[in-house]
């Protein structure tokens, strides 16, 4: 059975640092692009960052690069997001996905960890 559970979501003020964590079960991660979105309550879900299987190259969303970053561990069948600088307009739920930047091409998603920029 696939499932994605990601973890390390919480409250930060702003300028706050936060690592997400989204651990893979039933396949085998270094087999596939991992993508991680977020949606905000009323938007759309959109793509924060993704990394891909053959080469482990990264791409972030305009509005995370610099500030996130995007890494895999095969061995322990995780991925994971470092926020570093976090803004208000960062609070969302955060997912990660066994695709990129693209919701509608998505066949599993974890149930998401909540971020919460706030003073």
């Amino acid at each position: 059975q696939v499932q994605l559970v990601e973890s390390g979501g919480g409250l930060v003020q702003p300028g706050g640092s936060l690592r997400l964590s989204c651990a893979a079960s039933g396949f085998s991660l270094d087999n596939y692009f991992i993508g991680w979105f977020r949606q905000a309550p009323g938007l759309e879900r959109e793509g924060v960052s993704c990394t891909l299987s053959n080469d482990g190259s990264t791409s972030y969303a305009d509005s995370v690069k610099g500030r996130f970053a995007i890494s895999r561990d095969n061995a322990k069948n995780t991925t994971f997001l470092q926020m570093k600088s976090l803004k208000p307009e960062d609070t969302a739920v955060y997912y990660c996905a066994t695709a990129c930047w693209d919701p509608l091409g998505v066949d599993y998603w974890g149930q998401g960890t909540q971020v919460t920029v706030s003073s």
